[in-house]
């Protein structure tokens, strides 16, 4: 299972390099205002500018490897704060690194990380006079913080990602039970059908065969009272196979509406906020837009679940801290339109092991006679969408 950015397989797409880099910048620059601006330290001069944007350098592959722009960040951070250069410009980077470590790692991980990096800091500043101790140990406290920070995300999303599973895992096992119960009511049907009818269809034939052997015995004594009596006899019990075959039927009907297959209401378009809110909590921005009015429960119910499902593939398979995810249902001519779109940089249907994510969405428009299309967004750097159009018919059977 992934549990966030920094832990897909395969090389990184460009979208994601030049993403990071970008922020690598960003926070260069940011670096740059506060060693002009915060003093703590003299200002660096020519080599110490060098060191600190060097250091900024492995940030663009943070997310892919982590540990390792740490390892190559400390020998540029390192001779800045021996050279006693500003020493707030070179903490955002540190900082980046550290929260991405936590945030995309194991726990264990995470806490040798700390423990490092906390020795490194406490012996690199054994020998300050007794005035700098509350600094040293602000500077703790920030790394402590950064790290608890990184460890909490990377649990809510793991906790987020196990309730999207254990949900999947119970709508198979509640579609399963279905089709269980339907496959047992056809058998159930099928052996009162065959009581009902063998009988009655055995007894047609002994009395046809009986009036066959009266006709053909003796053509020249034929005994007319014999054969009208056989006549009546099939008649009458094709009356009676009749009856008891519409008293069957109208027992069935009954016990279908009256109880129904026990799975209660329908989900619907009512209930696409809440899904907005789960994904919202996993740390995707959703944009939910929902234009539509006395949709069919069967139509809303396809819309939910394939809305679900793309919230779903979108959040796992989105591949960035700032995932943006669009969300448009609205009806036009007739239809349906669900819209769900994302800028991520990950998806199973672009490489990778393919699921069956898209193939239950596909499912879920046909049920509703519907059609939809799935994939990566045309001339864009990453990116992904799902597009569904699913009939409505205005007092049909849906």
């Amino acid at each position: 299972m992934r549990t966030g950015i920094g832990r897909m397989s395969g090389g990184p797409s460009p979208h994601a390099l030049r993403s990071d880099a970008y922020r690598a910048a960003a926070l260069a620059a940011l670096s740059i205002v506060i060693g002009l601006t915060v003093m703590d330290g003299r200002r660096p001069d020519a080599l110490g500018w060098t060191l600190l944007l060097c250091a900024h350098v492995p940030l663009v592959w943070r997310r892919r490897r982590p540990l390792l722009a740490l390892c190559v960040m400390i020998p540029f951070i390192g001779p800045y704060h021996a050279l006693d250069y500003n020493h707030n410009a070179a903490i955002t980077p540190v900082m980046m690194v550290l929260y991405t470590i936590a945030a995309t790692g194991t726990a264990r991980r995470t806490l040798v990380t700390g423990v490092s990096v906390l020795g490194v800091t406490l012996i690199g500043n054994a020998a300050v006079p007794p005035h700098q101790v509350v600094e040293v140990l602000r500077i703790s406290g920030w790394i402590v913080a950064v790290l608890l920070l990184g460890t909490y995300v990377s649990v809510h999303r793991q906790y987020v990602a196990s309730v999207v599973e254990r949900a999947e895992r119970a709508e198979r096992t509640r579609e399963e039970e279905a089709r269980r119960r339907v496959a047992e009511e056809r058998l159930r049907i099928a052996r009162d059908l065959h009581d009902l009818l063998a009988h009655s269809i055995t007894l047609i034939g002994v009395q046809t065969s009986v009036a066959a052997h009266v006709l053909a015995a003796d053509p020249e004594r034929l005994d007319r009272e014999a054969v009208a009596h056989a006549l009546d006899d099939i008649a009458d019990t094709c009356r009676t196979a009749r009856g008891e075959l519409r008293t069957t039927l109208e027992v069935l009907r009954e016990h279908t509406v009256g109880e129904g297959d026990g799975r209660g209401p329908l989900p619907g378009l009512d209930g696409l906020p809440d899904l907005a809110a789960a994904a919202r909590i996993a740390g995707a921005k959703v944009d939910l837009s929902v234009r539509a009015e006395g949709v069919p429960p069967a139509v809303g119910a396809a819309a939910y679940r394939i809305v679900q499902e793309a919230l779903t593939n979108a959040v796992r398979h989105g591949g960035r801290d700032d995932l943006w995810v669009r969300v448009q249902v609205f009806e036009r001519e007739d239809a349906l339109r669900v819209t769900v779109t994302d800028d991520g940089t990950g998806s199973t249907a672009d490489g990778g092991t393919p699921g069956f994510g898209i193939v239950g969405m596909r499912e879920r428009a046909r049920s509703v006679g519907g059609t939809l299309d799935a994939g990566s967004l045309a001339g864009a750097d990453g990116g992904f969408e799902v597009s569904a159009v699913l009939p409505v018919r205005r007092g049909g059977g849906g």
